[in-house]
């Protein structure tokens, strides 16, 4: 029997659901122990899976392909005009080509997930799954591109060298502090003519605000009276400590520790290092407005919110820490591939509500709902960079989505699964970069939303079509999650 795609994804999505969004009672049917073997089953399928599909992209045609004659058109000879054309006016290229709706995921493996150091070959799984969701939630070609250097300068060089092929660049797993001097120097290069973003830094930064947002909400507090202790000073907490602080949350307010302890004026082992560390350094300077010294335990104490990016755990963030914070206390605790405190850990110690970076728990506090519709509206209005005014759009329209659908502890930002969030996005990203002067196409609110449904629903729909087709083949049924 044939099925149709709003049945795929209302099938999709209520699997997902049910995954996602755990009734209260759930606590009483699961043990610690059967929670703990549900966490270690996607890496178990990870490893029977990966070798069986060889990977998860592909390369397919476009355009149309009637006959062998049509090679004529496509390439040699009738190929020339365009070029031509192009060569007159370099513009034209958006018109001939698929640049404009491509992105290259560029990494050299020094911080892969929680894994570290790990290289770009290593790397190389990331970089795919990351390029398979840009395709199919935002509509968008990736192409993982791993660099055998740990130079920040031959990265910084071999993205301004591959400019031609690419309408943007997304930067993925590169360590600190180099990624912060990779990013910024790429954006303030006038060479540099394309949009490129980290999105260690500024996708995980986007969600992070989004769920405090409506997490602040649920408990009837005020984002700009919170607290917050920030654990881990990497790459995705510099920028969320940016958003927050752009949402009005007083620097005062804000507790960071890093892994030699909180940040305050006396840390001389930044301070000799400041040239480097500039936004450690500034953070030194301008939180912790109590003065506070010594680890995470002292930096969670009274704490409202605990955002942590750090050492994968369990055991990173202890339960006793957690009751310590203040009463309705919200964590993200966003480590991967392990977060950490385990989420019925933080909710036994007195955590309200818990969010973590996997998608197998509750609040799934992950850059994977933000940067497919990000980059498509960065995309579809041609942006020359995108900046912190176009990621704070992105999270109050992420966060607007989970409320107008009912947001509940368990169930604070959308998932994956609700694939309307990311033309939301991508319309809310294309106005605030034309208000900012930033974009080199110009349409409205509606034309953009309108826009991006077609190209992320066409993206899916091909997608369930190789699969109804078996031209991707099913997964072997002995291999089957059991609610297929």
């Amino acid at each position: 029997m044939k099925v149709t795609r709003e049945e795929l994804l209302a099938k999709a999505k209520k699997t997902a659901e049910d995954a996602m969004r755990p009734h209260p009672s759930d606590s009483k049917k699961f043990t610690k122990e059967e929670l703990l073997a549900k966490a270690k089953e996607p890496a178990k399928d990870a490893m029977r899976l990966h070798p069986f599909f060889r990977g998860k992209i592909q390369t397919a045609p476009k355009c149309v392909i009637r006959d062998v004659n049509d090679f004529a058109i496509w390439y040699t000879p009738g190929v020339a005009a365009p070029c031509r054309a192009i060569h007159e006016d370099q513009n034209l290229v958006y018109e001939h080509t698929n640049k404009g709706n491509t992105v290259a995921v560029v990494s050299d493996g020094t911080r892969v997930l929680g894994l570290g150091d790990i290289g770009p070959w290593a790397g190389l799984p990331v970089m795919e799954g990351k390029a398979l969701l840009f395709k199919y939630l935002g509509g968008v070609d990736a192409v993982p591109i791993c660099l055998d250097t740990k130079d920040p300068y031959r990265i910084m060089l071999a993205v301004k060298l591959i400019q031609p092929s690419f309408g943007g660049i997304n930067l993925e797993d590169i360590s600190q502090p180099k990624c912060f001097r990779v990013l910024d120097m790429l954006r303030t290069d006038p060479e540099v003519k394309i949009p490129v973003w980290h999105d260690d830094q500024q996708g995980t930064a986007t969600v992070i605000l989004a769920g405090a947002i409506n997490a602040l909400k649920m408990v009837g507090k005020q984002v700009e009276e919170a607290k917050f202790a920030v654990i881990g000073t990497g790459a995705a907490n510099v920028a969320t400590l940016r958003l927050i602080l752009a949402s009005g949350v007083p620097f005062g307010h804000i507790v960071a520790c890093d892994s030699k302890g909180i940040l305050h004026p006396e840390r001389d082992d930044i301070a000799q290092r400041k040239i480097e560390f500039v936004d450690k350094w500034r953070i030194c300077q301008n939180s912790n407005a109590e003065g506070r010294r010594g680890g995470i335990k002292e930096a969670m104490r009274g704490a409202d919110v605990c955002i942590a990016a750090s050492k994968p755990g369990p055991g990173t963030i202890l339960p006793e820490w957690v009751k310590g914070m203040a009463d309705d206390a919200i964590i993200f605790a966003c480590a991967n591939p392990i977060p950490e405190i385990w989420p019925w850990e933080a909710k036994e110690a007195g955590a309200r509500i818990v969010g973590t970076g996997r998608s197998d728990f509750p609040n799934q506090i992950n850059n994977s709902l933000g940067f497919p519709g990000i980059f498509r509206g960065v995309l579809d209005v041609r942006a020359t960079t995108i900046t912190d005014e176009m990621a704070v759009a992105a999270a109050r329209e992420l966060a607007r989505c989970a409320e107008e659908r009912g947001i509940e502890d368990d169930h604070i930002l959308p998932t994956m699964a609700d694939w309307e969030v990311f033309p939301r996005e991508a319309a809310a990203v294309g106005v605030k970069a034309q208000e900012q002067g930033l974009a080199r196409l110009s349409f409205s609110r509606d034309e953009l939303l309108a826009m991006a449904k077609d190209t992320i629903r066409q993206a899916q729909d091909m997608t369930h079509f190789l699969m109804e087709k078996e031209l991707i083949p099913p997964v072997p049924a002995e291999w089957a999650r059991e609610e297929e």
